[in-house]
């Protein structure tokens, strides 16, 4: 992509001044080259040939500015000025969530705005196998749907339970069959040639929430994925922090330091560990609860402590502004007052406490601007193009 907007040419300083010229052009609508001068800080030759080059890559597009009555011109005597805009649908990204009951895709131009989604429900007993194909059938609908070409891709995110290593293989993902060392880095980038990154649910929901949710303007922001086993993505100083091997937030681990803090003896009802383990069980334990079941309530009131004690220790460590509730949480009624107070008695400074905003593509919103990441660092990259 960094050829798109030098035409090739290698030169230092056209790639800057290339960047510049892009940047002003794709923070808003259709911009004239005086303007432009005015923006970007450079002389009018410089922008003139910097806009020649982008037209002919298709990045940019000159475009007729109608008068304030409708009619075209722009209502002066003598040489009309030249309008241009970027072209948003000049290159696509997609964002995709593989999940344990559905596969989620979502589709924008390159500037972020959605242009389509498509969501294909899975079996949570599905193997690796099907579960990939389902994914490849979702993303060749959500193309199919939108008319748009699959070589128009230029960055592709994907977000997974478990643990990733920065090439894209799960390390340890318990969550669906034979996920666990699949490298779903490999398996993905043949079906699409551009680049495919690969990001943990978690992490991916924190990312989307600090873009579009709840956490807009808090760069410091634990985002907390609540389920049978829960998991955390956290946000220092606005970058996503994974730790070394992208472990870091799997906050449902607490429960090997002992073994009466499993989600099985948690959320039992019985005294016997719960069996099956499965969401239709938990969701039955926490209705029974909202009903007034005594005894569904001590077992939620469980829950609810290990899910403090792990949010908890994230918060110790890390001091954010926010903590951002998702999963089934976000969904359970009188839990973040809970949450709010016991998190106040058990840290040093109470963060705020907020439900996600995003709902059930924040996942796949997160892969989506991760993509999108990806492709504005190669569109106002200033470095060299590497040689292979």
């Amino acid at each position: 992509m960094a050829d798109r907007l030098t035409g090739g040419d290698s030169s230092l300083l056209r790639r800057i001044n290339a960047a510049v010229t892009l940047r002003a052009l794709r923070a808003g609508h259709s911009v004239t080259l005086t303007q432009l001068v005015g923006e970007t800080g450079l002389s009018r030759p410089t922008v003139e040939g910097v806009i020649e080059g982008l037209v002919e890559s298709g990045l940019v597009a000159e475009v007729d500015q109608p008068r304030d009555d409708g009619h075209p011109g722009n209502g002066r005597r003598g040489r009309p000025a030249r309008w241009f805009r970027f072209r948003a649908e000049a290159g696509h990204i997609l964002g995709i969530e593989i999940g344990v009951h559905d596969v989620r895709v979502i589709l924008a131009d390159l500037t972020g705005q959605v242009v389509g989604s498509h969501v294909r429900p899975v079996d949570e007993a599905l193997a690796a196998e099907g579960r990939l194909a389902a994914a490849r059938t979702a993303v060749a609908e959500a193309l199919r749907r939108t008319g748009v070409p699959r070589d128009s891709l230029w960055a592709v995110g994907v977000g997974t339970p478990g643990i990733v290593d920065r090439a894209g293989t799960v390390r340890l993902g318990t969550a669906m069959p034979g996920w666990t060392g699949l490298d779903l880095g490999a398996r993905l980038r043949r079906s699409f040639r551009c680049p495919v990154l690969i990001e943990n649910d978690a992490n991916l929901a924190a990312i989307a929430e600090h873009w579009q949710g709840a956490a807009i303007g808090a760069d410091d922001v634990v985002f907390v994925m609540a389920g049978l086993s829960p998991g955390a993505g956290s946000l220092i100083n606005g970058k996503l922090h994974r730790g070394y091997g992208g472990a870091a937030g799997e906050i449902g681990a607490l429960h090997l330091l002992g073994r009466e803090v499993t989600p099985e003896r948690l959320l039992s009802t019985t005294g016997k560990p719960l069996n099956p383990l499965d969401e239709a069980a938990v969701a039955r334990v926490l209705r029974l609860a909202r009903e007034g079941d005594e005894v569904a309530q001590v077992a939620m009131d469980r829950f609810l402590t290990r899910l403090v004690q792990g949010v908890a220790a994230l918060v110790l460590a890390i001091d954010p502004q926010l903590v951002v509730i998702g999963g089934w949480a976000a969904g359970l009624d009188g839990v973040l007052e809970p949450l709010r107070e016991r998190l106040a008695r058990f840290t040093l400074r109470a963060p705020e406490v907020a439900p996600a905003a995003l709902g059930s593509e924040v996942v796949a919103m997160g892969a989506l601007r991760v993509a999108l990441d990806h492709v504005e660092d190669q569109l106002f990259a200033v470095d060299p193009p590497a040689r292979g």
